[in-house]
């Protein structure tokens, strides 16, 4: 083991309270996980001022969490749904479950090619708990691990942790006791009851992106985001006579493309003066916010609103395009951050982050540490009162001490990103590079030209002014702690198609 062990929870409670031996009833927990929110995609500022942007969408429950809770101004995800989810799941970092693209069918790849490198046999069937599947990293489950402590665990929504006709395809096989409409897709046909959401009416499923478990909606008019909260809402009416505290993992499959109607606020954001595109992805964003403030009424309804924690996060960043990039119009932006999902600079990877969690968290507070997707693992194990020794394969570390104020977890830390894939937009910064973050600083490096990058983070939150040139030993320091990571994580690098040699680690540069 790593010699990381999971604080009880009555240790977190004394540690925020002051009192020596205070004890705390384990607590109800929802992670409400977003599908392709940017940072900007809220009416909730999380720079230091409010944006544009900001005024553009109305997000009233994101507002009201955040005056419950802490919101985290510095929470990174990968640039991709699957290997955020990969790391979500089994608290690896994306280096070393080496899910470095998104999944779909098993045994095949979702990578487009470059004409410069062979990219690698990344681990392209997800994760699993047992060995036996080709390309697929073995971990653990902290969902499994909440179920067998005494939780009931429900999944709703989206899942992504692993390919088609693979075990790891199937929440249940992770732990969840429940599982409503979560299965290998990463995205949905369609949000529309009246595609009966991407299926035929003799019930065929017209795309591999179809939404399976919702046939009661069928035809009703109930926009998908809808129908996942009253099947939510359904399960945890039905677990309230359980007697066991409950772990609602609601993945909303928003706000994911397409960008369809949500008819219940689109006119509003056309009398806004949005255009209909910008309209229709508003009206995504609000129905997501809507979902919300239903599981938050419905908690104060049924007397559980004191004993739950609310964890709000999205998956990577807003799907943002630019025009020296491609033709189109975006779907959204992440302005002041640069780029979007897929990329490795902020736009793709910080996300919006509020933790609610009564009486030991303070309301309407803001932390500018920052942390990675892997870490929810220790973090929702050590908010349960579960305790004991790491599994070797958990990288992330418990934002418990961000959220009690007893310390700072990003403190002489560095974290990782690996993307040695071709994903789809194109455009600098994109593709085929990994980064790291230690302090204030943070290092991108691409594989196939070798060319590094430096910015300074809180100082040019918009990666603007590429410091490399200047700071060439900071550059080689950030190199060597990048390159010794990603070898000691197994991870995939591509290989140069003219020599079939592989191209060098950061610090072999």
């Amino acid at each position: 083991m790593k010699g990381r062990r999971i604080m009880s929870l009555s240790a977190a409670a004394a540690a925020f309270t002051g009192v020596a031996g205070a004890e705390v009833k384990r607590p109800n927990i929802i992670l409400f996980m977003v599908d392709d929110m940017g940072w900007q995609d809220t009416s909730v500022p999380f720079w230091t001022q409010p944006t544009p942007y900001n005024s553009m969408f109305e997000t009233p429950n994101m507002e009201r969490l955040a005056g419950q809770g802490m919101m985290f101004t510095q929470a990174y995800a990968c640039a991709i749904s699957s290997p955020s989810r990969c790391s979500l799941i089994t608290g690896a970092c994306n280096a070393r479950h080496g899910v470095t693209n998104w999944t779909l069918q098993r045994g095949e790849s979702t990578d487009l090619e470059d004409p410069r490198v062979i990219l690698p046999e990344w681990n392209l069937n997800g994760v699993a708990l047992d060995p036996g599947i080709p390309r697929t990293f073995t971990g653990t489950s902290f969902v499994k691990t909440l179920r067998d402590s005494g939780y009931h665990t429900i999944h709703c929504g989206k899942a992504h942790f692993a390919a088609k006709d693979t075990p790891g395809e199937d929440p249940c096989y992770w732990g969840f006791e429940v599982n409503i409409a979560g299965h290998a897709a990463g995205g949905l046909a369609t949000y529309l009851s009246e595609k009966n959401y991407g299926h035929t009416a003799d019930g065929k499923a017209w795309s591999l992106m179809s939404i399976p478990g919702l046939e009661k909606y069928w035809g009703t008019g109930t926009f998908a985001t809808e129908a996942l909260t009253r099947e939510a809402i359904g399960a945890l009416d039905r677990s309230l006579d359980d007697g066991r505290p409950f772990f609602l993992y609601m993945a909303h499959y928003a706000v994911h493309i397409p960008i369809d109607r949500d008819v219940r606020y689109f006119q509003k954001y056309l009398d806004k003066g949005l255009g209909e595109k910008d309209a229709a992805y508003a009206s995504l964003v609000e129905g997501m916010d809507k979902s919300l403030g239903d599981l938050m009424d419905w908690l104060e309804a049924s007397g559980k609103a004191d004993d739950t924690i609310i964890i709000f996060m999205s998956d990577n960043g807003g799907l943002a395009t630019q025009p020296q990039w491609r033709d189109g119009d975006p779907y959204t932006q992440n302005a002041p951050l640069r780029s979007g999902k897929g990329s490795l600079y902020e736009g793709g990877i910080r996300e919006p982050m509020i933790v609610s969690w009564p009486g030991m968290v303070r309301g309407g507070t803001r932390c500018g540490s920052y942390l990675m997707i892997e870490d929810f693992y220790p973090t929702i194990l050590e908010m349960a009162g579960v305790e004991g020794p790491l599994p070797d394969s958990v990288d992330g570390i418990s934002f418990v001490p961000l959220l009690t104020g007893r310390g700072d977890t990003s403190r002489n830390r560095s974290i990782i990103w690996n993307f040695p894939n071709v994903w789809g937009n194109e455009g600098p910064g994109i593709n085929l590079n990994c980064a790291i973050r230690r302090g204030d600083w943070k290092l991108i490096y691409d594989y196939a030209t070798g060319r590094k990058e430096l910015y300074c983070i809180p100082q040019d939150i918009g990666e603007e002014h590429d410091m490399a040139q200047e700071r060439p030993a900071l550059v080689r320091r950030l190199s060597r702690r990048l390159g010794r990571s990603l070898r000691d994580m197994g991870a995939f690098r591509p290989s140069f198609r003219d020599t079939g040699r592989p191209c060098p680690w950061p610090d072999e540069i």
